[in-house]
């Protein structure tokens, strides 16, 4: 059972400011915000099935190389072991996916176009 913590009381307590929200983006600490985007995020359907986010409502078929799809199979089975939390590797893609896209700036895109740009001469 997950419990609510008061952050207010938490932080009135400690003398302490609250500043606003971090996030995690690796290491354990990170592998457990994924955890919760997981279970918050992957929901099962009414009908019964496959958990998936409602918002995520275009399918694409996107080609991955075996070494990226056995990375996945791995943190799959991580998740698995420690959430209890069922979900396919293409999902787990989805969600890394949209969560780097969500941090990538603009100027970080360009950057990453350049370094193509460079290695492919």
């Amino acid at each position: 059972m997950k419990r609510n913590l008061n952050m207010e009381g938490i932080t009135k307590e400690l003398g302490a400011e609250r500043k606003g929200k971090v996030a995690a983006s690796g290491g354990y600490f990170g592998a457990m915000q994924l955890v919760a985007d997981i279970e918050a995020r992957l929901l099962v359907p009414a009908g019964g099935g496959r958990r998936t986010d409602p918002q995520w409502t275009e399918r694409r078929l996107i080609p991955v190389a075996v070494r990226t799809l056995e990375r996945l199979e791995k943190l799959r089975a991580r998740v698995r072991e420690h959430a209890g939390v069922n979900i396919e590797p293409m999902q787990l893609a989805a969600l890394l996916l949209e969560k780097t896209t969500e941090r990538l700036s603009k100027d970080d895109a360009e950057k990453l176009l350049a370094s193509r740009r460079l290695t492919s001469r």
